[in-house]
């Protein structure tokens, strides 16, 4: 059967990758209550049917932090991806730079910042955590800058991890251990184990023999325990801004109050985030959040969105709601493990498809010209 949507990927990925991965990419934190509302409220946003306008010569192209797009996505930076498939952080990079789309490479990333810049011809986008070993990071910073990175996204609400239930189950660790019932999982997936057994790339690239005392695998799990930085303030953000010195993206906004300190910093833009649901359970959604943060900052900042989007459909949804630029996590991921780089080009193709018709069947030609006129504010519930 051919695959139409992102579900029919996500279908797939199941069946292809291990459970211990896939339920890693395919969870929220504790009820998983925010995680299923991000996606469940981009249905409650109604659209408004036009009729004979004119529907030629559409264009979705537009720029995010002056950045030209094909398309308002960009690829959302995401832990482990190269556990969804061999080699997995390489491969979605290139299918985003040949789409047309940034790519944003995690910290927490199996394949390094080199080894991205080895097999892409264009700037991908880097996100930092910010860990209590400030050399780490400086360090960090400036292997960014020696791959030519064309912008920093610097994620706020990781202080402390979330609890995600699924992963405690499943016993899922940095690095992940291998009891019997690991080695199951994994033996049921003969596909993506012969993959795997012909990288080498299977550690903590960007840590792995950058940080101090981190030499291996074996002693990487200590160090990620305590590195996540709990007293990172907004006076850390102005040093971050100050030592990158490049286009500068905030993720983790979700309040007004916050996206008004982020638009003092300076930065380029922000992200409305609650981290895919993967955090603060009890959250609101983040389109939920976006009208009023676009209400509160619109004409300070650049607005970015992540979190629930599953259709093209729903980019359009957010774009009408004040977003200059929306982030797919796990519908790339659900491509990556479905079909390698092929699936994440078919990801961003099938996005692609129904934002553009569904755009023009709203009877708009062009996303510039996209804004909340094309929602229905009578139908339905739309965000507050």
């Amino acid at each position: 059967m051919p695959s139409l949507e992102i579900s029919d990927l996500k279908a797939l990925a199941k069946r292809r990758v291990p459970k211990m991965f896939f339920d890693y990419a395919d969870s929220g934190a504790w009820t998983e209550g925010t995680y299923r509302a991000n996606e469940a409220d981009y249905h409650k946003i109604k659209l408004r049917q036009r009729v004979l306008v004119d529907m030629t010569n559409r264009s979705l192209a537009t720029t995010m932090i002056g950045q030209k797009v094909s398309m308002p996505v960009a690829l959302s930076p995401t832990g482990l991806t190269g556990m969804q498939h061999a080699d997995g952080e390489m491969l979605a990079a290139q299918a985003a730079e040949e789409f047309g789309v940034p790519f944003t490479l995690s910290t927490m990333s199996i394949c390094s910042i080199e080894d991205v810049a080895s097999v892409t011809t264009k700037p991908f986008w880097f996100q930092l955590y910010v860990m209590k070993d400030r050399d780490f990071v400086r360090n960090l910073i400036d292997r960014a800058k020696a791959a030519k990175c064309s912008a920093l996204v610097l994620t706020l609400d990781l202080q402390i991890l979330g609890q995600r239930h699924k992963d405690l189950r499943n016993g899922l660790s940095a690095p992940p251990k291998f009891t019997p019932k690991h080695i199951w999982q994994m033996a049921t997936r003969p596909g993506w184990c012969l993959k795997m057994m012909k990288t080498q790339r299977r550690g903590f690239g960007n840590i792995v023999g950058h940080a101090k005392n981190v030499s291996d695998l074996s002693s990487l799990s200590a160090w990620t325990a305590e590195q996540f930085d709990p007293k990172l303030s907004w006076d850390d953000v102005a040093w971050i801004k100050q030592l990158w010195g490049g286009p500068l993206i905030l993720k983790g906004i979700l309040d007004p109050e916050d996206a008004r300190m982020a638009a003092k910093t300076g930065a380029d833009a922000i992200i409305v985030s609650n981290h895919g649901g993967r955090q603060l359970d009890g959250a609101a959604s983040s389109i939920s959040m976006l009208p009023r943060i676009v209400d509160a900052v619109g004409g300070d900042i650049e607005i970015h969105i992540d979190g629930g989007i599953r259709s093209g459909q729903d980019i359009l949804k957010a774009v009408a709601l004040g977003a200059r630029g929306t982030y797919i996590g796990r519908p790339f991921l659900y491509g990556l493990g479905a079909g390698g780089k092929t699936g994440v080009r078919l990801a961003l193709d099938i996005l692609r498809k129904e934002l553009d018709i569904t755009m023009a069947l709203c009877g708009k030609r062009d996303i510039l010209d996209v804004d909340r006129d094309i929602l229905d504010s009578d139908a339905g519930q739309l965000p507050r």
